[in-house]
């Protein structure tokens, strides 16, 4: 029987990773992803030096995780960097695991509305000349752009993991399902929203919204009440 707790998914932890620390030593997991927003202090491999040895740790971006550039640095110059799902699929415990990170962004593309950018590029050939030998805003980076997110279409993966919600929650955006159906995803775990809730969406796809500071397995079981489970298996 395949084990569901082979890998864990940890909400918004919004500096508080004793949650996910409990449940990796109780559970010893093959790897967590965590699903962003952060509001690191410090980098993000200082929060998790406990567990950094017991699991592998993977992780995408929230729009929280481009406020400062403090906040930046510590998480995309963190001795963990490289373990970000951003615009891939990556193989995690026998699971091809797809990451989005990031919001819909108005000033970017904000879903069912046209994008008002074609990709990055297309925007910064419209600013002024300083901005065009600048880096791009830290505001501007935290958003879902087009082009990477029609992109991913062409991955195949079980699993996509990311911060928006797909149209299972009434804030959420119905493009997402329709990435997930492209992709052939069986499951979607998100953050952002602060609600634990299971849905299913169309395709059969199976929706886990994942509470700030809550932990939940594959089945979507949260890990401080295993007295329920769904069951879920792939």
């Amino acid at each position: 029987m395949i084990r569901q707790d082979r890998i864990l998914f940890a909400g918004d932890p919004h500096g508080n990773f004793t949650p996910l620390i409990t449940a990796v030593y109780k559970y010893q997991p093959d790897a967590v992803i965590l699903l962003g927003d952060y509001d690191l202090d410090e980098p993000l491999d200082i929060y998790l030096r406990d567990i950094i040895n017991l699991t592998e740790i993977w992780w995408i971006a929230g729009n929280h995780d481009f406020e400062t550039p403090g906040r930046f640095n510590n998480l995309f110059q963190s001795t963990l960097a490289n373990n970000s799902l951003h615009l891939k699929v990556t193989e995690i415990a026998g699971l091809k695991i797809a990451g989005l990170s990031g919001i819909f962004l108005g000033r970017v593309w904000y879903p069912p509305r046209p994008a008002k950018w074609q990709n990055k590029q297309h925007f910064l050939h419209h600013q002024s000349v300083s901005t065009k030998n600048a880096d791009i805003p830290l505001k501007y980076q935290s958003a879902i752009w087009v082009d990477e997110f029609e992109a991913l279409k062409a991955l195949q993966a079980d699993i996509l993991v990311c911060h928006e919600a797909p149209g299972s929650h009434r804030h959420g955006f119905s493009v997402i399902g329709d990435l997930a159906a492209a992709m052939g995803v069986k499951r979607i775990y998100h953050g952002h929203l602060h609600e634990n809730y299971t849905r299913t969406i169309k395709n059969n796809i199976n929706v886990f919204g994942v509470a700030d500071k809550e932990v939940i397995d594959l089945s979507g079981n949260k890990l401080s009440d295993m007295r329920t489970s769904s069951h879920l298996k792939f």
